[in-house]
């Protein structure tokens, strides 16, 4: 199998599933318990904390593990509106983050909050003539309660003005708290929610060869006695009830660890296959590039005129995995490719390239061999 798809999800590397095995095996204590095999578990899962941290740039006591970054997306949205209630009841996003963030934002509009989504340019950026963070100035209102804003885009790899738009913040006196889904971004592109003046960043363990069902919170200073989204029997510092995954904590420790090793290797690594695989799809005919993105993990193109559903289907049975940029249900574009404005060949064209360190050229030259010989065999949509 030639596995391109490292943005949905990553292999666990056997390091990693020997380190959960054995806390699942030996060291399944409960942190809570007050026993030596408790006791010593609780003092585990704080090693594994700092490890995640550090790599992170924060304090260990500011990193809270959740299941996931969908519930770390939706505690971080929660306790700002509740920290905010009395500031206003206006949400500023983009009208491409992930549905983690969207949906939320859509039921909240429902419960009377107003939502601004700054729309990305055909490039997929949000910047605007060269000003990183023009969109939130122009956005932002004294009644602004939040800012969520991803640092790299799942579908297009562009990397939005997460640092940029902390200081715009600062430099407003805006009471606006800050979030950024950064389940992309981590471990792939700079990352330092506390030097950047974050108030909050949303990570998960199964995009870096972690598992899945762990992911974490970080929660800054500006946030005063966050409100819990899980109360309950007051584990994680009484701010996300619920029994510590500690099999899954160890795992996702392991598998930064595991990232840290030869780390600035590793990126460079998958900045130049990216490189080499755009050139080599370009260079093909009919494909064209979709985004201007930046993440060194993420490529996504359109074979224009080919649906992606068909596409992915087709590679997937040769053992060739990648994911369609266009979510093909009933023929709809997602609402990431919708918003930038391509048209409806190009749109539909549209599939998404994400890498991993072990990935090889071998790897691209199997992906562009596939694609050419759908496309030769095909006819494209009218």
């Amino acid at each position: 199998m030639i596995y391109l798809d490292n943005a949905a999800t990553t292999p666990v590397p056997r390091a990693v599933a020997d380190a959960m095995y054995q806390v699942l095996t030996e060291q399944f204590g409960n942190p809570s318990s007050q026993y030596p095999m408790g006791v010593e578990m609780k003092a585990a899962v704080e090693r594994w904390r700092a490890v995640i941290a550090g790599a992170l740039g924060c304090k260990a006591e500011s990193l809270y593990f959740t299941s996931c970054g969908t519930e770390s997306d939706n505690w971080a949205i929660q306790a700002a509106l509740w920290q905010n209630r009395h500031k206003g009841k206006h949400i500023i996003t983009t009208a491409v983050e992930h549905s983690a963030v969207l949906e939320p934002c859509r039921w909240l509009a429902q419960q009377g909050y107003e939502i601004t989504c700054l729309k990305p340019g055909r490039d997929g950026n949000i910047t605007v003539e060269q000003v990183a963070a023009e969109q939130v100035a122009e956005a932002l209102r004294e009644d602004t309660a939040l800012v969520s804003m991803m640092l790299v885009n799942n579908e297009t790899g562009c990397v939005f003005p997460v640092r940029e738009t902390a200081a715009l913040l600062r430099e407003k006196g805006s009471p606006a708290l800050l979030h950024c889904d950064a389940v992309q971004g981590f471990m792939k592109v700079d990352c330092d929610p506390e030097g950047w003046g974050v108030d909050m960043m949303s990570l998960s363990a199964h995009k870096l060869g972690g598992p899945k069902g762990i992911g974490a919170l970080y929660i800054g200073g500006r946030m005063r006695n966050p409100r819990p989204l899980l109360p309950g029997g007051g584990q994680e510092r009484g701010l996300r009830s619920g029994t510590e995954a500690t099999a899954q904590i160890a795992g996702f420790a392991k598998a930064v660890e595991l990232r840290q090793e030869h780390y600035e290797e590793k990126l460079a690594h998958m900045a130049a296959l990216k490189e080499y695989c755009r050139a080599k799809l370009l260079d093909m005919g009919g494909v064209v590039p979709v985004g201007s993105g930046t993440a060194p993990h993420i490529l996504a193109v359109s074979l224009v005129g080919y649906p992606s559903g068909n596409i992915v289907t087709e590679l997937g049975a040769q053992g060739i995995c990648i994911s369609a940029g266009s979510a093909c249900h009933q023929g709809k574009a997602s609402h990431v490719v919708s918003a930038l404005g391509l048209d409806k060949k190009t749109a539909a064209g549209v599939i998404r390239i994400s890498l991993s360190p072990d990935n090889t050229n071998e790897d691209v030259d199997a992906l562009c061999a596939a694609l050419k010989a759908h496309r030769d065999s095909r006819f494209p949509m009218l």
